[in-house]
């Protein structure tokens, strides 16, 4: 396994996800404090009505700026033009600042609209909710910048740390804000909710604080690398500014692709079936919730792990490319292709068979809830690949064909969307997406194995042990697990699931080290050293 996306891979994977399982734990006092489950429900309304399209203007607003320099700095540092990779870095920097004022403004003002169509009881405490956000999308753009800057020298982890002090400051933000709005000064529970919300400034300012200080630590490394630079080439300012923001357009796409979609859902989903069915708004708005709001707090932990693969992979993709190794190409694509595997497609068998629990621990015991969040544990295996794919496109500078395939998985979706969610309700919306997504990962694959001659015999083995764990994890589940699918309290649930994924765990490295697939993809076998190590002794 190449030592950089291993190495990469960590970082971002340590950072991203552990951010993330952040997130999610946080759930479970926030929501206590809140209440009871009706004023949990509305709370997550008002709350996740505002993080859909402030996610879609974060997207915006970077226009992919950061994933372009990433791309980009890679490939003039493998040539040692390291002023040139600066100057467009501070290009990139001062294009940040202006459209995050832009997107700023621009959200507060058509807040009022995306409040009026989203499923929410109140559109007043939806808009000032959506309007809490805007100072985090001012500075957010400028921030991921410096970020792309050190993913483009290879330097992950600033990355995955600064997504950590981000998580944790707004999660303890949130906590001690809600404790003293309902606990210590007795306010209504929705004042909680917007400071709630505001706690995603916090965290950003927390995460640019972290990023500058590490960058002012690594300067003398920087001007040392400018010393062997080769003669600064780009002059034209305008020229290259015209040169980002066109580059920029496939990863604006990119990043919020999967927003959009789940967007379209927000915008429709109420319309569609207050006048296809006589369900009442509070029932339509609770139904989002338990479909789409809940499930994505756990989904977007196991997407960050193609995320994490795919961006460690693209600036090492960029910069082979830049250098036409094709055959070096080939390669790290097979290794990204087994890593994000070897990790995806174990802890999807688990989530899946456990989604009644996980529910239960993070929001409350909910049979519908559970039902809806297992659809979307197994949608987000398609989600995570898509994300992979289309990254290892715009990596490869197959820039056309990647937009072009985003295009038309968005069309499919909006096709798709009112025909099912009239037929099928709220799963039809859920199968909407699921197309839209398979077709997208079936044609990108397609297209970049065809074009590097990669054959995909080598991922045999490791497709085959998760296919065995599979079947294991479901013969448990039916003859045994199915019995603990009644419990309704949280501990319980909690301990079950301990129990029940560090067993799994154990399993499925038996399993890849009995087949020699965690030595192909890891380079030894996962706990050899210390069993080495007791056997000597």
């Amino acid at each position: 396994m190449n030592k950089k996306i291993l190495s990469g891979s960590f970082w971002l994977s340590f950072g991203s996800i552990f951010s993330r399982v952040l997130g999610v734990i946080y759930l479970i006092p926030w929501l206590i404090m809140l209440g009871d489950y009706h004023n949990q429900l509305n709370a997550q309304a008002i709350f996740n009505s505002s993080y859909t399209p402030y996610a879609l203007f974060l997207s915006i607003g970077t226009a992919g700026l950061p994933s372009v320099i990433a791309r980009e700095v890679a490939a003039l540092n493998s040539k040692k033009r390291y002023k040139d990779s600066i100057y467009l870095t501070k290009l990139g920097f001062l294009v940040m600042v202006v459209m995050g004022i832009i997107c700023g403004v621009l959200l507060y003002v058509i807040a009022p609209m995306i409040a009026k169509n989203s499923p929410v009881a109140s559109v007043e405490q939806a808009t000032f909710s959506i309007r809490v956000l805007v100072p985090a999308v001012m500075i957010l753009p400028s921030m991921s910048m410096v970020r792309g800057w050190f993913q483009g020298n290879n330097d992950m982890k600033p990355y995955g740390i600064s997504q950590l002090w981000e998580q944790f400051s707004r999660v303890l933000f949130i906590l001690v804000a809600t404790f003293a709005v309902v606990e210590v000064f007795k306010q209504n529970y929705v004042l909680a909710v917007y400071l709630s919300v505001f706690g995603a400034f916090i965290g950003a300012l927390a995460s640019y604080l972290y990023l500058l200080f590490y960058g002012k630590k690594q300067l003398p490394s920087y001007q040392k690398a400018l010393q062997d630079s080769q003669p600064r080439t780009l002059n034209n300012v305008g020229k290259s500014l015209l040169s980002l923001w066109y580059r920029s357009i496939p990863f604006v796409l990119l990043g919020a692709f999967i927003t959009l979609t789940q967007f379209v859902d927000q915008v429709f989903f109420k319309q569609i079936l207050l006048k296809t069915t006589n369900w009442s708004q509070d029932y339509v708005s609770y139904l989002y919730t338990v479909f789409s709001a809940n499930p994505s707090k756990i989904t977007t932990v196991i997407i960050s792990l193609a995320t994490a693969v795919s961006e460690t992979s693209l600036p090492l993709l960029s910069g082979l490319r830049a250098n036409g190794e094709k055959k070096a190409i080939k390669e790290l694509l097979l290794e990204n292709y087994r890593l994000l595997l070897f990790v995806l497609l174990p802890l999807v068998t688990l989530a899946t068979f456990a989604s009644i629990q996980i529910y239960t621990v993070l929001f409350s015991y909910d049979m519908v809830g559970s039902y809806y969040l297992m659809q979307n544990i197994l949608q987000s295996l398609l989600l995570a690949l898509t994300m992979n794919v289309l990254t290892l496109l715009l990596a490869l500078s197959m820039n056309k064909l990647a937009v072009l395939v985003m295009l038309v998985g968005l069309a499919v979706k909006l096709v798709l969307q009112v025909p099912l969610l009239t037929l099928y309700h709220t799963s039809g919306a859920i199968w909407a997406t699921n197309l839209a997504m398979l077709l997208v990962v079936v044609v990108s694959y397609y297209l970049i194995n065809r074009k590097y001659e990669i054959k995909l015999g080598s991922l045999t083995r490791l497709v085959g042990v998760n296919l065995v764990f599979f079947l294991l994890v479901a013969g448990y589940y039916f003859l045994i697990g199915v019995r603990f699918d009644g419990m309704t309290s949280r501990l319980n649930s909690f301990l079950y699931l301990a129990v029940y994924g560090l067993i799994g765990l154990m399993v499925y490295i038996w399993l890849t080290n009995k087949a020699d697939v965690s030595e192909q993809i890891l380079g030894q076998k996962v706990g050899y050293k210390y069993y080495k190590y007791k056997h000597y002794r």
